[in-house]
């Protein structure tokens, strides 16, 4: 029982730590770094540098928590520091936020000694997430999508293709209008979600016959737009 309790706590202090101890508890951070990137990967939409950063960070985390001796204060004040050097410049989705308060935590942990703690949260949290997203926990159906489609002027935009709307999306938002070639054709912007995506090539088909088979796309919404916290 007292093995089990001594897994939990640190019985080594930051400023105790001999070198090779150091370098252990910095590689385990790692290997439960790689466990957290690999659920990462196989539980929703994926970056490379993303998910390679995810191994990394447990080690940096851990090594900065040791190097300052044992002073909790400085180092969670390091390694904030430390974490807004990447993530400043460009906001992330609320999942990919989660995941690097998850990999910092992990990195905090092993950086006591808690190695035992540091894997079954670990594992604990890694369930979690491959749990959710068996079940689609939290899923919306069919995506927003943005389309753009050109007509000629003479052509009135503002219901020509309220009926095709009606058959194949759950909704659709104009967002804008603006003329092109010299004024002689108009592209209109759309935010609309499918009422079934395996729809999709029929419902293009049937606009373009519509506008006279000029330009028409249909793609994600913009990949810059973050998602509500």
């Amino acid at each position: 029982m007292e093995e089990f309790i001594s897994m939990f706590t640190s019985n080594t202090g930051a400023a105790q730590l001999t070198q090779s101890q150091a370098i252990i508890y910095s590689i385990l951070a790692g290997v439960l770094g790689l466990v957290i990137s690999l659920t990462y990967n196989k539980t929703g939409k994926r970056s490379k540098n993303f998910a390679r950063t995810l191994i990394i960070l447990p080690m940096l985390v851990c090594i900065v928590m040791i190097v300052v001796n044992g002073n909790l204060g400085t180092s969670l004040a390091v390694v904030g520091a430390f974490s807004l050097v990447r993530f400043r410049s460009l906001q992330g989705s609320s999942r990919d936020i989660g995941f690097i308060f998850f990999s910092m935590s992990v990195g905090i942990v092993c950086s006591i000694g808690a190695i035992g703690l540091a894997c079954i949260i670990t594992l604990i949290i890694c369930a979690i997430h491959f749990i959710l997203n068996a079940c689609a926990y939290g899923s919306c159906g069919p995506e927003e999508k943005d389309l753009k489609i050109t007509i000629p002027e003479n052509l009135d935009y503002s219901d020509i293709f309220d009926d095709i709307f009606d058959k194949f999306t759950c909704w659709h938002k104009l967002l804008s209008v603006r003329t092109t070639n010299m004024g002689s054709l108009y592209e209109i912007n759309y935010r609309v979600k499918l009422k079934d995506d395996s729809l999709e090539k029929s419902f293009l088909d049937d606009i373009r016959t519509r506008n006279g088979n000029l330009t028409v796309i249909c793609g994600r919404c913009d990949i810059n737009e973050a998602d509500e916290l």
